[in-house]
């Protein structure tokens, strides 16, 4: 049907939900704890990539991986080495994550911040303003963090060659390019006009069932699609009603559009 008889309902739920009173229970609620760049970048990579699973094993789960790192997570990370985070680590488990995978994402991290100052800085790097989404940059981000891991965390960077829809690190951009009540915005070089959909099971459900998409594989091919439809209502920010529509499938409204 198109989304353009729903614009109406999908700014009532913007209205009602994109507020930062609304962010609880959400990963996204670390990112606002932190004042300094550097570390609310790093605190929201963590927080996304681990953005898998019951929201409250979620906040669980980060919250483990945070407090050993301190007031500035940063600072934390550079001043320490794999061998530090597998110690520090060695029982930490989150579903398909164990202890050691966090141990090398950390040292990725690291090695980022040793070679480029920041994950911003690394990120542009790869971007391209003429190009029409942050997939081009993206698949660099992640090349680098993959492989300044040694191993690569597969449970927490997925391979962006393998055609997968992402969905965490497109919510880590969210946050990170997006300025509003609900996303910091940190990183104002990009426009939010190239993001692309986090593509989770609601917002699948959604895009089937209204017609957005007719493709039952949850990919990058689908995140395309559904994105390109939400474009229609919101050209210079067309992933403005992911929270709100995030919120519905937290929550468990029933048909609130």
């Amino acid at each position: 049907m198109g989304l353009l008889p729903l614009r109406e309902p999908l700014e009532t739920l913007y209205s009602q939900f994109n507020t930062s009173v609304c962010i609880h229970p959400d990963p996204l609620e670390f990112v606002g704890k932190y004042i300094n760049a550097q570390d609310r970048e790093i605190v929201a990579l963590i927080a996304s990539c681990l953005a898998y699973g019951r929201v409250r094993t979620i906040l669980k789960s980060v919250s483990a991986i945070l407090d050993p790192l301190g007031a500035s997570p940063a600072s934390f990370i550079i001043s320490h080495t794999c061998k530090n985070f597998k110690e520090i680590y060695e029982n930490f488990v989150h579903r398909f994550t164990k202890g050691s995978e966090i141990a090398e994402f950390l040292e990725a991290i690291r090695q980022i911040l040793l070679t480029h100052g920041s994950l911003k800085t690394c990120f542009l790097t790869h971007y391209q303003p003429d190009t029409p989404t942050v997939v081009p940059a993206l698949r660099g981000f992640v090349h680098d963090l993959r492989h300044a891991a040694g191993r690569p965390p597969q449970s927490l960077l997925p391979d962006p060659e393998k055609g997968s829809a992402m969905k965490r690190l497109h919510l880590f951009l969210r946050w990170m390019i997006r300025c509003d009540q609900v996303d910091p915005g940190d990183w104002r070089e990009i426009s939010p006009a190239k993001l692309l959909y986090p593509l989770d099971t609601h917002i699948h459900a959604f895009g089937l069932r209204f017609g957005l998409t007719r493709r039952k594989n949850a990919n990058l091919k689908t995140t395309l699609e559904i994105t390109e439809a939400f474009r229609t209502l919101s050209p210079e920010d067309p992933v403005k009603y992911d929270f709100a529509l995030a919120r519905v499938g937290i929550l468990r409204l029933e048909n609130p559009i």
